[in-house]
């Protein structure tokens, strides 16, 4: 698929056929997942890949979905064949800016202007929704703030923390977020060339 149609066809699906995806799928998602980008290499990005119904449906539960499904919505949580949790480690960060070739001028580990653990496991989540939608899958992302007991669940250590889970599968029809109906906006309310204020060339 053309990356620009990848981009194009990319949203969250909140809805999924029963029809598996297969473990060579799967591989390939990972492989491109770990191909983002991180902070002086740091490498601080973490994935716990889940297959399990058992695990799936725990997941769902801990996130309200029976309540979600009452209320008439797709019980697409523990209906998707595959799960991705992002992680990521601050520590690892610290870790590798404590080394040589990554301190300050006076030797010490740089004042962080940017939580780049945060920037970069952003990194990994959106190259997991385009890997998804290039192999013609679907995928849905639910924030880790809705899912209270997965760190106890998946045994994810301390030291780690997950920021959501993308649920991947083959799309089934879905009701599109109501969040969408705003559209977006416009291209000039959002690039700002040169400066923020106009389009005049910096001097040189």
């Amino acid at each position: 698929m053309e990356f620009q149609d990848v981009i194009r066809k990319r949203r969250m699906v909140r809805n999924y056929t029963d029809e598996p995806v297969d473990a060579g799928t799967i591989d390939r998602l990972i492989d491109a997942t770990r191909r983002a980008p991180s902070a002086g290499f740091s490498q601080g990005q973490y994935l716990v890949v889940i297959t399990s119904a058992d695990t799936r449906k725990a997941i769902a539960e801990q996130s309200g979905e029976p309540e979600y499904a009452a209320a008439g919505f797709d019980p697409w949580i523990s209906r998707a064949p595959v799960h991705f949790v992002i992680c990521t480690s601050e520590a690892d960060y610290h870790r590798r800016y404590q080394e040589a070739d990554k301190l300050d001028r006076d030797g010490r580990e740089i004042t962080w202007p940017v939580p780049y653990w945060w920037v970069d496991a952003g990194a990994s989540l959106m190259l997991l929704l385009l890997a998804a939608v290039d192999e013609g899958l679907a995928a849905g992302l639910l924030g880790v703030h809705s899912i209270p007991g997965l760190r106890s669940l998946l045994e994810i250590p301390n030291e780690i923390t997950p920021i959501g889970v993308v649920t991947v599968g083959h799309a089934a029809p879905d009701r599109k977020s109501g969040s969408l109906k705003r559209g977006w906006k416009p291209e000039v309310d959002v690039v700002h060339r040169e400066r923020w204020s106009g389009t005049e060339t910096l001097p040189s």
